[in-house]
């Protein structure tokens, strides 16, 4: 491979026009046709196709390929280069197989951790407690939060602490900078916490390897289908964050020099409160 290659996990959205959040919420699919292209799969899509404009060979992804087909599709059209890889963020099998697909490619020059999870949003009001919460949303916000990236990052460090470059950079939220209850209509996000922990445990170990490390926290309603097409996002547009700014984001901080690198990065639109 002759480009670099930048790998995106979660490279869909589940708020896209026919993903869950939008189903959950709005009852079907949403017709995104008259939507700009750099919005339609969220943070992951818009983050694929700005490296791939970068002249990075891109990998996206998603549990099941048919998802991708058509960002996949959009790069392609765009000039680009990628391809798609199935990948269990649950099963450690299906994580090691992904990344020995994509080592046949190369080893990623940057890896954007960007999954999310559903588990949690439809739960009714009454059930916002602890102790009314099922074990198995936990145990899928715990692998998507924090076993998923630990096994990821054992996949990809290595070769890039022996090559002396790279950047490993997750896409985080608010729930990150402290554990907060779980309200009607979130997911189950306090473990979010575990992966911006994670991401500072492996700056102290990795970046004195010339590996850089950041956590970003983006820190409101994100642009996309299902969320253009919620009341408040209606309401107040100026409120909503467009992804191919947090794209944007992304790429410089793949693109810092090493002499100052930043390790935490937050995004919050300019008419609300940052988070804290």
């Amino acid at each position: 491979m002759d480009k670099p290659i930048a790998v995106v996990i979660g490279a869909t959205s589940k708020w896209q026009s026919d993903g869950r959040n939008t189903k959950l919420i709005h009852g079907s699919e949403i017709d995104d046709s008259d939507l700009p292209v750099g919005i339609r799969w969220g943070v992951g899509g818009a983050i694929a196709q700005k490296f791939a404009a970068e002249g990075f060979f891109v990998v996206l992804t998603t549990r099941t390929k048919a998802n991708a087909a058509a960002l996949q599709s959009a790069i392609v059209d765009q000039g680009g280069e990628c391809m798609t890889v199935e990948l269990d963020l649950v099963s450690a099998e299906s994580i090691a197989a992904a990344f020995a697909a994509i080592r046949q490619v190369g080893d990623p020059e940057v890896l954007v951790y960007n999954a999310g999870y559903l588990e949690g949003r439809d739960l009714p009001p009454e059930k916002e407690l602890l102790e009314h919460v099922p074990l198995e949303i936990f145990e899928t916000a715990q692998h998507i939060s924090s076993r998923g990236p630990f096994l990821v990052a054992r996949e990809v460090l290595p070769a890039m602490r022996k090559r002396g470059s790279g950047s490993f950079l997750f896409s985080n939220n608010a729930s990150s900078l402290r554990g907060r209850k779980r309200l009607t209509g979130q997911s189950l996000y306090y473990p979010r916490v575990m992966m911006r922990t994670l991401a500072q445990v492996l700056t102290e170990e990795y970046s004195e390897y010339g590996v850089h490390v950041a956590n970003v926290v983006i820190d409101g309603l994100i642009d996309s289908p299902g969320t253009r097409a919620l009341p408040v996002a209606k309401s107040r547009p100026e409120i909503i964050i467009n992804p191919r700014k947090i794209a944007e984001a992304f790429y410089y901080l793949h693109t810092q020099d090493k002499s100052c690198w930043t390790h935490e990065l937050q995004l919050t639109p300019y008419p609300t409160k940052p988070s804290f």
